[in-house]
């Protein structure tokens, strides 16, 4: 399931397309400006000037320029446009993150459901014979016609109780044909025998969260990506050149060819001009530091929400070992002492449905800490990016 919500899912995949785009920028970041050519004439008098004949004439002028860019420059915006794709590639893993905790958590919903629905047709069954039992016994006054009653109530709870039991596992099967981009009304099951989560550390180490935590990776190849822009910024102050090459053909033949050539440079440590690139990096680098605080700040956040996930999930699972251990089995007992006496004919019914109704509520309890525990854990996986 988690594969085919890594290979399928949309929101995934979109992240791999940037990732790709960001590698064909990168490839054309060391490509030059297209050459420019023209033609035209060159000296040619305005109509009505008074001048000698052969200026008169002029030339025809063709023109062709190119400019050369700067290879360090070049080379520093393809490491900058590598490291974005970089940056997609963790935002991918950050979001795959956190779908795989949501198919988990209702994957492991879905289970305890399932344990719910048996528990329900338990109760079913044995509200049903107790009902029949019931009418039985009393045309020979051996019930009472309000315990009837009562049990065809209980019987029809726990009818109402099961309906709404299906509805949600049809919800969680919608959601995880959701995840993983599959027709929404398909159906399919799912295997419920898992085990209860184990206890975990109180603490993790912060070189833990550094290796494992994909937000910590984003940010990390961000700071990079914003170092490697800044490396390039700097880069402005060094020049860039430019070639020209100018041929004129005089229309009057007595003259000759001619031609300029010329090669430019830029200048960009002029005052005017060094401002903007000095601002730039300076802007950067500021936005760099505020992204190492924003990254010591959520490795502390990280290492309290573990803390207190592993306090919860421990003390979550000693209630689930009690319920199964204890309190169930207790009431059980209870349950088959009363059953027993009724079918002695030494209690009531309505003792019965009580003692019933106990379990039931326990073995629900129990489930619903069960699933309490499992989305726990699934929390704490996903916190420390398991």
């Amino acid at each position: 399931m988690l594969q085919t919500i890594q290979r399928d899912n949309p929101m995934l995949q979109q992240y791999g397309y940037r990732a790709k785009a960001m590698d064909a920028y990168a490839e054309g970041a060391t490509g030059w400006m297209a050459p420019m050519v023209g033609a035209g004439v060159f000296m040619l008098p305005y109509p009505g000037q008074d001048v000698e004949r052969d200026e008169r004439e002029g030339s025809y002028m063709i023109s062709a320029e190119q400019a050369i860019p700067n290879p360090a420059k070049q080379r520093a915006r393809q490491e900058y446009m590598n490291s974005r794709a970089a940056i997609e590639q963790a935002k991918a893993d950050a979001v795959y993150n956190q779908l795989k905790a949501e198919a988990k958590a209702a994957y492991y919903s879905w289970v305890v459901l399932e344990k719910k629905m048996d528990v329900l047709q338990d109760s079913e069954r044995i509200m049903e014979f107790m009902l029949k039992l019931a009418r039985i016994r009393y045309p020979y006054s051996q019930g009472k016609l309000g315990s009837i009653y009562k049990a065809e109530a209980r019987l029809h709870e726990v009818e109402n109780m099961q309906l709404m039991t299906r509805n949600e596992i049809a919800q969680k099967n919608v959601l995880l044909n959701i995840l993983m981009n599959l027709p929404k009304d398909q159906s399919f099951k799912i295997d419920t025998v898992t085990s209860i989560p184990e206890p975990v550390a109180l603490a993790v180490d912060t070189a833990y969260l550094n290796d494992n935590r994909s937000d910590i990776r984003q940010l990390d190849r961000t700071i990079q990506s914003m170092r490697l822009n800044v490396e390039q910024e700097r880069l402005e102050r060094k020049p860039e050149f430019r070639l020209r090459f100018d041929h004129m053909t005089p229309r009057n033949t007595m003259m000759p060819n001619m031609y300029t050539a010329m090669g430019m440079m830029s200048i960009p440590i002029a005052p005017w001009s060094s401002k903007m690139y000095k601002a730039n990096t300076k802007a950067m680098n500021l936005e760099i530091e505020a992204m190492q605080r924003e990254r010591e700040a959520m490795l502390n956040e990280a290492q309290g929400m573990v803390r207190t996930m592993a306090l919860e999930l421990n003390a979550k699972r000693e209630q689930v070992e009690n319920y199964n251990k204890k309190i169930i089995p207790a009431l059980k007992k209870n349950y088959d002492v009363t059953m027993i006496a009724y079918e002695e004919n030494n209690a009531q019914l309505s003792e019965v449905i009580d003692a019933w109704e106990a379990l039931n509520m326990a073995h629900m309890e129990y489930l619903n800490n069960l699933q309490a525990l499992y989305l726990l854990a699934v929390d704490y996986e996903r916190e420390i990016e398991k």
